[in-house]
């Protein structure tokens, strides 16, 4: 699979394909496009965006043959006003899904070896800005860890997580993530 120019007509219309990720895409506060951002962010971060991203992999980003795993959280979510979410993030063990079989793996494993999550800490609605690098924080963990202290838990909490963890902000994440690499 190669990456889409943004430029890319789409046949029998006067759009292009950057049209269509203005149209349907904008809402970076819902859920699963905050969660592809994040990957985004991991990845730009990383300088590793060269391949489009594949949807149902066991895992999020490669970096220097590690495998990396990105969740996200945040205070403010685009469908509910009001009341801040509690933060918590999926470590769940999973099935992973082979390509070549078409089949799911018979045990659930944690399939990457670094995990880093990321939290959207703005919380005044009047000013998030998901595109702010600045409101971002990020928690980086070895899956090592994640299974020696949570092996059955299929959810961290933030207050467990900074148990584990320092935030690192986004210019810093590279260099945390070389340490463990």
């Amino acid at each position: 699979m190669k990456k889409l120019a943004p430029g890319t007509k789409i046949s029998g219309t006067n759009y292009s394909v950057i049209d269509f990720w203005s149209w349907g895409f904008s809402d970076l506060l819902m859920n699963s496009l905050r969660g592809i951002f994040a990957e985004f962010l991991v990845g730009s971060a990383l300088g590793i965006l060269q391949n489009p991203r594949i949807e149902w992999d066991a895992y999020d980003l490669v970096y220097n043959n590690k495998k990396i795993e990105v969740k996200s959280a945040a205070y403010i979510q685009s469908w509910h006003k009001g009341k801040y979410s509690t933060i918590s993030f999926d470590i769940g063990a999973k099935k992973t899904y082979s390509y070549e079989t078409n089949m799911y793996s018979e045990d659930a494993v944690r399939s990457a070896e670094i995990y880093v999550f990321c939290l959207l800490k703005e919380k005044d609605e009047s000013i998030i800005d998901v595109l702010n690098t600045e409101q971002w924080s990020f928690y980086i963990v070895p899956t090592e860890i994640l299974d020696n202290l949570y092996s059955c838990q299929k959810r961290i909490s933030l207050k467990s997580l900074e148990k584990i963890s320092k935030v690192v902000s986004y210019s810093n994440l590279k260099k945390t993530i070389n340490k463990i690499c």
